[in-house]
């Protein structure tokens, strides 16, 4: 019994792990764009028309550590990294956002590449960009998208 439950759990965590996907969705006049790993951390990117303004915002289920730098390296298409100084931690430390008014580098990154590595300090987390790209092209059709 034991050799069959074995590899069910494998299974069913790499259906888990795999099934992670990219959505672009609405909250009012927000736009957004998540993606939820259950094992790497998730990513929630939104575009608020009336700032205008973007967020980028990456929480792990433990905290990030203070750094100076916050990045992302886009690979395999159009290879790009991106780094600031310009992110804050939430309170508990778990999350960490970056605001600006432009987000299309990072657009571009999600659309054109299959991976993406978030860094901060010694942590990075690797997310598969597979299906990011309609999903992009839907956050980033709402931008121009008049509210209901």
């Amino acid at each position: 019994m034991r050799n069959i439950l074995l590899p069910l759990a494998l299974a069913l965590a790499l259906a888990a792990h795999s099934a992670a996907a990219w959505e672009a969705g609405r909250e009012g006049a927000i736009c957004t764009l998540t993606h939820n790993d259950p094992v790497d951390g998730d990513i929630r990117l939104t575009y608020d028309p009336s700032g205008p303004l973007y967020t980028i915002t990456v929480t792990r289920a433990e905290p990030w550590p203070e750094a100076p730098v916050f990045g992302m390296a886009f690979t395999g298409g159009a290879e790009l990294t991106i780094t600031t100084d310009r992110h804050v931690l939430s309170e508990d430390g778990r999350a960490l956002t970056v605001t600006d008014r432009s987000f299309g580098n990072v657009l571009l990154g999600l659309t054109q590449n299959e991976s993406a590595t978030v860094f901060s300090g010694p942590i990075a987390l690797l997310f598969s960009l597979a299906g990011a790209a309609p999903e992009v092209a839907e956050f980033a059709a709402c931008e121009s998208m008049p509210t209901a």
